[in-house]
């Protein structure tokens, strides 16, 4: 009889392994894919032309939020994903509106377009950081997009904002800024 519920406890432990193994899994490779994202979409905000540029970064946003749900197994709608994404991006007036003046700002000949081509790109791999960030957090507490409500990851968008500022930055000796340090107070 013990032999049994020995055997039990280890049947339920390797299959708790297996699903915490699955789930850092699924993490690390859609935090891969945000990075990757998150880059493509500073390459976007480099498009000299005003409002392609958004019109870019925005179809980047919109394709990562489809790869993560595929990660997550997440039911996937364009429309939705549409909407999701802009509520979230509206929460974040500070960082959309930076990005939508940068865009018009490359309407300003040669000063504009300058000035929108330093800041356009951090702008807007910085937003697409932050979201693909929300949906990862979203996705692992079992959330769709149905259920996502961008009011509840305010605070969560503007501390992995936060992060995404210090990885841009040059890191200064002895100073805790790193990613994984930012990561770990919160």
């Amino acid at each position: 009889m013990a032999e049994n519920s020995t055997a039990s406890v280890s049947a339920e432990n390797e299959e708790a392994i297996a699903a915490t193994t699955e789930a850092d899994a699924r993490n690390e490779l859609a935090s891969k894919l945000v990075d990757r994202f998150a880059l493509w979409s500073g390459v976007a905000g480099l498009i000299p032309l005003p409002f392609v540029d958004a019109v870019a970064v925005g179809g980047l946003q919109l394709q990562m939020l489809r790869r993560i749900s595929q990660i997550y197994d997440v039911a996937f709608s364009e429309n939705r994903g549409k909407a999701v994404i802009a509520s979230l991006a509206g929460s974040m007036i500070p960082a959309t509106s930076g990005i939508g003046a940068a865009s018009v700002l490359k309407t300003v000949p040669v000063f504009g377009t300058l000035v929108a081509g330093f800041v356009m790109p951090v702008l807007s791999a910085g937003a697409t950081y932050a979201i693909g960030k929300a949906f990862i957090q979203h996705f692992t507490t079992g959330g769709t997009l149905l259920d996502f409500n961008p009011p509840d990851y305010k605070e969560f968008v503007k501390a992995q904002k936060e992060m995404w500022d210090s990885r841009a930055k040059p890191s200064q000796a002895g100073s805790t800024n790193a990613p994984g340090a930012a990561a770990t107070s919160s």
